[in-house]
């Protein structure tokens, strides 16, 4: 296994809608460790699936470099709270560029392991805005679409400026 090539931004499979995992086999176990690999070698705090070009509902989570890496197979948002959080949000598809989102201070969710065994927990905090971020990826919404059109074009702006002088 290894860690698989990014997709970047403006992709437009970044918008694209993943499909539910249906087979929990050795492809699922393959894809997800490929996933976690990508989380580290990017480094990235979380990867939906389709970050890496494949179109399944398949999220991987490491809050911090020595934490437990987290598995959600076809996760959905349950219940959000009516309190919301500011964080600064970005993407690995979009090195570089973090503008702030406000969303839900706290979710439940529900989801699938490995084997197919379901799980519910509630979130909050950073990891209820990772989950967040990372579900509207699998439903292909990409970080941007949570920022007004001003603050999204001046951040669409900066990227291209940055990868301009990449060059």
């Amino acid at each position: 296994m290894a860690a698989r090539p990014l997709v970047m931004f403006p992709d437009p499979r970044l918008r694209r809608r993943a499909d539910p995992v249906e087979l929990f086999d050795d492809d699922l176990k393959a894809l997800a460790q490929d996933l976690m690999d990508t989380v580290v070698a990017a480094p990235a705090i979380g990867l939906s699936a389709c970050h890496i070009g494949v179109f399944q509902r398949l999220v991987a989570i490491r809050l911090a470099d020595d934490a437990l890496m987290r598995l959600y197979v076809n996760p959905r948002i349950l219940w959000t709270s009516p309190e919301t959080k500011v964080e600064r949000e970005g993407s690995v598809s979009m090195p570089g560029i973090s503008e702030e989102v406000e969303r839900p201070a706290r979710i439940g969710l529900a989801w699938s392991t490995l084997t197919g065994a379901e799980e519910q927990a509630e979130a909050d905090g950073f990891l209820a805005v990772v989950l967040q971020h990372e579900i509207d990826q699998l439903d292909g919404i990409f970080w941007l679409d949570r920022l007004s059109r001003l603050k999204r074009e001046r951040a669409i702006k900066r990227y291209e400026k940055l990868r301009r002088d990449a060059r």
